[in-house]
């Protein structure tokens, strides 16, 4: 039987139906309990991603899987949940919309949140869904002024104890984390700037745990520098940046696999150190990592397992000769085109910069980032396509500064 709430539009509400067997069990799961899976995409998730959105579908307990969809974050929550519901039923799954959206018109976002049949239909499904837009939208309806969890929330937080599967595509993306970006500048200025709490990052909703940082639209916005003045301004070690039309898998033993269009880079920052004495963001001895679409990693364990087409680079046959240097480290996937050139290279080091505009604020002021292969570094390719993983390559990172003007008329 479907599930009405009157005082929201009904158009938003879905048929429910019953719940899968695996989402009637125990909804009280302990917090020690087994937890779900997630899959995170990094952003512009095409509906014809069929390893995607058939994971999801998958994972929420297969074809006839009830998954709640949540256009929270959406400027247009109404068209929004509707088209992603449409794309998951068309994968197989019975998806039903949740009408919690401070843009959606008629909706009491706080009453909402805590309504007992919406938090129940939520719970008894197999999966959520996130859609993209603000995160901010997101934590603010499901959580309370002071912080405190709502019962939708609290709602998802059993459905993925209980084994259920939460996903999310861009601003879905960055809630899974502890800690996420907010109101997040471009990668630039938030590495002159530094990190505000309240401003660049706000908590998240924390499904992934304590330990891992999370961030999207990766590569093609260079967003790999944002990342690392606020994992040390919030203590994280490793972190996870996963590039657009893209998802990592974390399995419930926490390793994560990664499918989809393109990649995610792993950011390590275990060993690395500050010079505090140094004026402007600076770090030394991170380590860097791009895992390609069909690579395995395990956190626990630090192991790193390349997709089943791929092959270990040959050192004494490079395919790249010669000095590497990408004058914008930041733009369109050039970090990770410099270390696939770097991990087949004669070269043991590769240097990208970035910089502003010449004409702009601080134009003087930009940052090298050096990259070097060192003994725990490996490379891999695929024997069927140009791509590459890459594994532990060494990140130093230092403010410099250029004399301009950088040239004269004549």
């Amino acid at each position: 039987m479907a599930i009405r709430f009157p005082t929201l539009p009904l158009a938003f509400v879905l048929s429910l139906g019953l719940a899968p067997a695996a989402a009637r069990a125990d909804a009280q799961a302990p917090a020690g309990s087994a937890k779900g899976s997630l899959v995170i995409a990094g952003g512009a998730l095409r509906a014809d991603n069929a390893p995607v959105w058939k994971k999801i579908v998958e994972l929420a307990g297969g074809r006839g899987a009830r998954i709640a969809v949540f256009p929270t974050a959406a400027g247009n929550p109404e068209r929004s949940g509707r088209l992603t519901a449409e794309i998951l039923a068309s994968y197989g799954a019975r998806p039903f919309v949740v009408p919690l959206a401070a843009r959606l018109a008629g909706t009491d976002v706080r009453r909402a949140a805590d309504d007992p049949q919406l938090a129940a239909s939520v719970r008894s499904a197999g999966g959520a869904f996130f859609t993209g837009g603000d995160q901010g939208r997101i934590t603010a309806a499901l959580r309370h002024a002071d912080g405190g969890a709502s019962a939708v929330l609290d709602a998802l937080w059993d459905l993925y104890r209980r084994g259920g599967v939460i996903a999310g595509t861009s601003a879905g993306a960055a809630i899974m984390s502890k800690t996420m970006f907010y109101e997040g500048r471009a990668p630039l200025p938030t590495l002159r700037d530094g990190i505000t709490d309240g401003r660049d990052i706000a908590p998240g909703l924390g499904f992934i745990g304590d330990e891992v940082f999370v961030d999207q639209h990766l590569l093609i916005r260079g967003r790999f520098a944002r990342m690392l003045p606020a994992m040390l301004a919030k203590h994280y070690k490793l972190g996870l940046g996963i590039d657009e039309n893209t998802a990592a898998v974390v399995a419930p033993d926490r390793s994560i696999a990664v499918i989809g269009y393109k990649g995610a880079l792993l950011l390590d920052l275990g060993q690395a150190s500050v010079d505090a004495a140094r004026t402007g963001f600076n770090v030394t001895g991170a380590r860097i990592s791009y895992l390609d679409s069909g690579d395995r990693y395990d956190p626990a364990s630090g192991r790193f397992t390349p997709g089943p087409d791929k092959e270990k680079v040959d050192p004494a046959v490079p395919s790249y000769r010669g000095p590497l240097f990408a004058a914008d480290i930041l733009g369109n996937t050039a970090v990770v085109d410099l270390l696939m050139k770097l991990c087949d290279s004669d070269q043991a080091r590769a240097t990208g910069i970035a910089f502003g505009d010449p004409a702009g604020a601080a134009a003087d002021r930009g940052f090298e980032f050096n990259f070097t292969r060192t003994p725990e570094s490996e490379g891999w390719t695929s024997n069927r396509a140009d791509t590459y993983s890459v594994y532990r390559v060494r990140m130093d990172v230092r403010p410099v500064k250029l004399a301009l003007p950088l040239y004269r008329a004549e």
